[in-house]
């Protein structure tokens, strides 16, 4: 399978701050990959540097076999891009910005209807409404379908349900699948572990360092301590009961319960569950249940985040 991008050794810095630092990856044609990090973990850098937008320090970038570099006029008609927050126009109608970057490209918005016409269809009731008066998910739908218009070989997408509520979460998602299923690659970004598991790979970013890349189901297997999910009682003061423990690798919140992370590789899970109940109730906590459980995409991303070294910054 051939790749449709190639990342070699790339660095990009801001002043101080380091963006990117030594990254490689591949994304194989047809594939929907993700990128997932916080904010400042160097998602947005590399994306701006795959369109052409930004120029690398070191290390190369090829997309659909074109350097980022020297190739940047033929990237750019082949690339749609949707960047992080709402870059349309405002003040011009839903029609008026799709008609305008159908032109951009030297197409129109009818010889790319039939690429955009699933998410397109639910917005062209309101083709006349203003960009700045649509409401989240039809402004995502809207960047989407202008994006899609000159019906691109790769799509770019910068964490692009960041803001919107779930139920226009998941419908994006369920395009994004149906957009994969007609061969297009998909290169995407997002803060959400949830959406990570819709990937077919992902890559872990943090401090401007990839600490891992593999299918998301395929992460949380690697964890190699116990791991115990900790519920009742007041969160708070057990998780610092917690981290008082002779035991503790790692304590975090996770939603409504607490997991719990043992130093001991070689311990059995079931008798680690049983020692941390005990030693809770010994800490004065009632009520508290605990149970061994299997690490998920957010469980190794933490760890990794633990052992991965301070991001580094260049000469001020």
């Amino acid at each position: 399978m051939s790749n449709a991008v190639e990342v070699r050794s790339l660095s990009k810095s801001y002043a101080s701050v380091k963006a990117l630092d030594d990254i490689s990856f591949d994304v194989s044609d047809g594939e929907l990959f993700g990128l997932v990090g916080p904010d400042g973990a160097g998602k947005t850098t590399l994306f701006r540097i795959l369109t052409t937008l930004l120029v690398p320090d070191k290390g190369t970038a090829t997309v659909l076999g074109l350097d980022v570099v020297k190739d940047l006029w033929a990237i750019r008609s082949r690339v749609g891009y949707m960047p992080g927050g709402f870059a349309l126009y405002p003040d011009l109608s839903v029609a008026e910005n799709l008609d305008f970057f159908a032109a951009v490209f030297g197409t129109t918005v009818e010889q790319g209807y039939e690429l955009i016409a699933p998410i397109y269809n639910q917005i062209e009731p309101f083709r006349d409404r203003r960009a700045d008066a649509l409401s989240g998910g039809m402004k995502q739908k809207l960047a989407l379908s202008c994006a899609l218009v000159h019906r691109p070989d790769i799509l770019l997408l910068d964490e692009p349900t960041t803001g919107v509520d779930a139920v226009s979460r998941r419908e994006f998602w369920d395009q994004l699948g149906n957009l994969k299923a007609s061969g297009l690659t998909i290169v995407v970004s997002t803060p959400y572990m949830d959406e990570a598991l819709r990937c077919d790979r992902v890559a872990l970013i943090h401090g401007g360092k990839i600490l891992e890349i593999d299918p998301p189901g395929s992460i949380g297997k690697r964890y190699e301590l116990p791991l115990i999910a900790v519920r009742g009682g007041n969160r708070f003061d057990v998780l610092h009961s917690l981290r008082e423990f002779e035991h503790a690798h790692a304590v975090y919140l996770f939603g409504d319960e607490l997991h719990y992370t043992d130093r001991r590789a070689n311990a059995a899970a079931e008798t680690v569950a049983n020692e941390v109940r005990e030693y809770l109730t010994r800490r004065g906590h009632k009520n508290v249940e605990t149970r061994p459980i299997v690490a998920g995409i957010e469980d190794s991303f933490m760890e990794l985040m633990g052992s991965a070294p301070a991001p580094t910054a260049t000469a001020a």
